[in-house]
């Protein structure tokens, strides 16, 4: 079973890491080394703030006109020399500055008031699962050797969390209807005998690469048919590598030495390898869906820039400075992502791309923690993780915001093969990420694939199948027709079957001293993964009804996912929802269990309640929520409390500064040691929502 994991680190370790993280070393790191600060900044549409979407107005002439004045004059009243970084969409725009932090750069840029939003342009990195041995040596679970493509196979008593493929393709038998599908990551082999040319309408649709930054790109690299910097037309990966003198420096800053994942090959490869062509692997889409590969993360992950501009190329919006895109996706798939909050960047992309049709699916994160963004993002098909036998698999992460969960691969044996990977397209180059090597397939001995990044592409998949028999479907009537149709988490571990015992999920992710841990292999609950199993064969025949009907569901967000005593929690019904043409009427909160740190639901019938638990410990609510139509849902959430961390008394202040030296040592302390705790954590996990161990 899955070993619970913490990140505690002894005293003595994190007093040295506090020593080592003193301004007196500051000089002696190397120039190279060090990032400039990207924001990303949504102007507001005051036309007196010279609004780019419009001419600009006499004050914007001081300086040029658009984003770049923009951002110049913005600097000018920040105190701050600000560089231009490109554009993301309508009075949305990168910039950069040097000597600050990110986060501190936003924080600034957020007050002034030509500014609706500004937050860090961070880096994402695609989907990679912990390589810990115990998630490939299960004693005693199922006999060793290959299971072949289990994963989309029906559900038998020992493979519980097959999605059932072949009843959807039966339903579709017959039918010509094709789907566009974009795969947001590191590019296609687009050579790869299962995913060149076209049979029965499937294979690859020219996409693009939209990452700015060529060192991170690669271009030009190998076969590359456009040479000009930054975004072109060729979405081929060249390997996202990084070779030993690259790791560590430049802006390739936290992360090691690896050879390339071809991780957008394999993704490309779940979703719309060719199918009943004597080659490889099936694919979820089989002939009823087209990839579209958008290249958004090279060496050491993409910006969110990058990733925001990928999805609205993707659903046919526009973006400055490439093409239009001839062949809108009705499907995004990002199996990509990094641990944090959704941004309201994210928020605003996503809620304008739902807005023109276009599902968005993303992998839930492999850190067994909280939900990665952006999948925690509203709108945002979250797809958890499972195991052969339909329990979380222990590197998924879990929480309320996870819509549904699908198999992720996993194993189980003891020898040298595993039992339960998923089999896709992939590359064998691997000398520094460079050597396109030979085009082949993932295995169960020498190439392991396992990872929520797997389990999100089946979702895609199983949406675009759904659309091509229902072509009216909405994102909502996708997402809640996938969540009905989903097949219930086994209540109990199997018997009979050799497998262990597994505890039930919970949504805490945090202990009483305010640890952050990971969950382990555990026992699915509607909080915790989602409404059920993907069920491809299922969720297709609910879309070829003719008038589906729908039940209002209910669902609980918490405005911290790492609640304090003392602080006020909100607890949000907003991302609860009744079908099309309905509306939800009544909200209803109950205190389950205070847990002696709760005694009061504020605002208990409102869409929103709030709480301030008093102490560390647990407490539990439920939502009821029923909609116009008399239909109700009730779903309930378990809420782990952290104590108040302890704060140090404030030192003097310095003479003409800001703040105290001592205070600002102590965060900048602090800072330093937990970024040295995530590079002892990143060292026993590859990049991303998938591995190959």
């Amino acid at each position: 079973m899955g070993v619970r994991k913490t990140w505690a680190v002894p005293a003595g370790w994190l007093a040295l890491m506090l020593l080592w993280c003193v301004p007196g070393h500051a000089d002696e790191v190397p120039a190279q080394n060090v990032t400039p600060a990207r924001v990303i900044v949504k102007f507001k549409s005051d036309p007196t703030a010279g609004d780019d979407t419009g001419p600009p107005n006499p004050r914007a002439l001081v300086a040029g006109s658009g984003g770049e004045a923009r951002a110049v004059r913005l600097g000018a009243r920040a105190g701050l020399a600000l560089a231009h970084g490109g554009k993301v969409a309508a009075r949305t725009h990168v910039v950069t500055a040097q000597g600050v932090s990110s986060q501190a750069l936003a924080e600034r840029l957020s007050r002034d008031a030509d500014v609706a939003y500004a937050v860090p342009d961070l880096v994402r990195h695609a989907s990679a699962a912990p390589n810990d041995p115990l998630y490939r040596n299960r004693q005693g679970d199922m006999p060793a050797g290959p299971s072949g493509q289990w994963y989309l196979q029906a559900p038998d008593a020992s493979r519980l969390a097959g999605i059932n493929a072949p009843a959807a393709w039966d339903l579709l038998a017959g039918n010509s209807n094709t789907v566009v599908v974009a795969v947001l990551d590191t590019g296609v082999r687009p050579n790869h005998p299962d995913l060149k040319g076209a049979v029965a309408g499937t294979g690859l649709l020219q996409g693009i690469d939209m990452i700015q930054d060529d060192t991170r790109s690669g271009d030009a690299k190998a076969g590359d048919s456009n040479a000009q910097p930054g975004r072109d037309d060729d979405p081929s990966d060249p390997g996202d590598g990084l070779r030993a003198f690259e790791a560590g420096s430049g802006i390739f800053v936290g992360c090691e030495a690896s050879p390339s994942s071809w991780h957008g090959t394999q993704t490309a490869g779940l979703l719309g390898a060719l199918t009943d062509n004597g080659v490889g692997v099936a694919s979820v889409g089989r002939q009823h869906l087209r990839v579209l590969p958008v290249r958004v993360l090279g060496k050491c992950g993409g910006w969110d820039s990058d990733i925001i501009a990928g999805m609205r190329w993707a659903a046919g919006l526009p973006v400055d400075g490439v093409r239009v895109n001839d062949h809108p996706a009705r499907v995004i798939n990002l199996s990509l992502g990094g641990q944090g909050s959704c941004t309201q960047a994210y928020e605003d992309a996503i809620r304008e791309i739902t807005a023109a049709g276009v599902v968005v699916v993303a992998a839930a994160g492999n850190f067994g923690t909280a939900v990665s963004s952006p999948a925690n993002c509203p709108g945002v098909i979250a797809v958890g993780g499972l195991r052969h036998a339909g329990d979380k698999v222990g590197y998924s992460d879990l929480g309320p915001e996870v819509s549904l969960s699908a198999p992720a691969g996993n194993c189980v044996t003891s020898g040298a093969s595993c039992e339960y990977p998923i089999l896709s397209t992939t590359n064998a180059g691997a000398a520094g990420g460079i050597d396109p090597g030979a085009d082949t397939y993932t295995n169960h001995t020498t190439d392991i694939a396992v990872g929520t990044s797997f389990s999100a592409p089946l979702v895609s998949g199983t949406a675009a199948l759904m659309m091509a028999r229902n072509t009216s479907l909405t994102p909502l009537q996708v997402r809640l027709l996938l969540q009905s149709s989903a097949r219930p988490f086994p209540a109990a571990s199997p018997s009979g079957t050799g497998e262990p015992a597994v505890p039930a999920c919970t949504s805490a992710l945090q202990g009483d001293d305010g640890e952050v841990m990971a969950q382990p292999q555990c026992l699915c609950s509607s909080g915790t993964c989602g409404a059920g199993m993907l069920d491809t064969g299922a969720a297709v025949l609910a879309a070829a009804q003719s008038s589906p009907v729908f039940a209002a569901r209910a669902r609980i967000d918490l405005s911290s996912q790492q609640p304090v005593a003392g602080a006020p929690l909100r607890l949000s019904a907003a991302n609860s929802v009744a079908d099309a043409g309905r509306q939800i009427t009544s909200h209803q909160w109950t205190l389950v269990d205070g847990g002696g740190i709760v005694t009061v639901l504020q605002d208990a019938s409102a869409s929103a309640a709030s709480v301030t638990p008093t102490g560390p410990g647990r407490f539990e609510v439920s939502l009821r929520v029923q909609d116009d139509a008399g239909t109700s849902s009730t779903t309930t959430l378990t809420v782990r409390v952290a104590a108040a961390p302890t704060v140090a008394p404030p030192a003097t202040a310095a003479a003409g500064g800001g703040g105290g030296a001592t205070g600002g040592l102590w965060q900048a302390g602090l800072l330093c040691a937990t970024l040295a705790l995530l590079a002892l954590r990143r060292r026993a996990q590859r990049v991303g929502h998938s591995t190959r161990p």
